[in-house]
């Protein structure tokens, strides 16, 4: 099975994301992913396309591949997403990257095993390995602007959801809500576990009923 960089999803809400930037300069332990499920099928699709390509797969920063490649309508990918808000900002912590089915490591730690790799510190692998001094100033400068106006993750996955919400039919929306239903029902019953497992609920004794 092909293992693919750069893909990975939001850890609070499994959420598909592609990872441009997995640290960030000056803030180590943040990146900058794209929400693919909140892009129009035309977007969504050529970028999908583009980090299953060998350009995408061979660079350091799928950034790098974005900002080569144009969109349909001929914008070039990064510039695109960045004006149109599609830029997040997400703790390292809150990522888990997902190379192939049933492996996923949290982007964390996957940034702490380059940076051994590396001998540097997390704080370095913001800059290319093969980069000069002028390239990394461009490519420092241009991660610390799309940065400074990418959207918060809650903010983002919020409009991505009431996008989402909008294009659904009804049928769609009725089993949505069905599924975010059962999830809830679920998650009841295991905080009442584990609550029980902690303080047993007393049972009224007959005489006391």
């Amino acid at each position: 099975m092909q293992s693919l960089k750069h893909v990975g999803r939001i850890k609070a809400t499994n959420k598909k994301v592609l990872v441009a930037y997995r640290t960030l300069p000056g803030d180590a332990y943040s990146c900058l992913v794209v929400a693919t499920e909140s892009l129009d099928d035309q977007f969504h699709n050529a970028i999908i396309n583009l980090v299953e390509s060998p350009a995408a797969q061979e660079a350091y920063e799928f950034a790098e591949a974005l900002d080569r490649t144009q969109f349909p309508d001929g914008s070039r990918m990064l510039p695109s997403l960045h004006s149109r808000g599609r830029l997040i900002k997400v703790s390292t912590s809150n990522v888990e990257m997902t190379p192939t089915i049933g492996v996923s490591i949290l982007l964390s730690e996957l940034n702490q095993i380059i940076a051994e790799q590396r001998g540097v510190a997390i704080d370095g692998l913001c800059i290319a390995p093969s980069s000069g001094d002028k390239a990394q100033a461009q490519e420092i400068a241009r991660v610390q602007e799309a940065s400074n106006t990418a959207k918060t993750a809650a903010a983002a996955i919020a409009e991505a959801e009431q996008i989402a919400q909008e294009n659904m039919t009804p049928e769609q929306q009725a089993k949505d809500y069905r599924s975010k239903a059962d999830k809830l029902a679920k998650e009841a019953a295991a905080f009442r576990r584990m609550a029980e497992e902690l303080v047993p609920t007393k049972k009224k004794s007959t005489e006391e009923a």
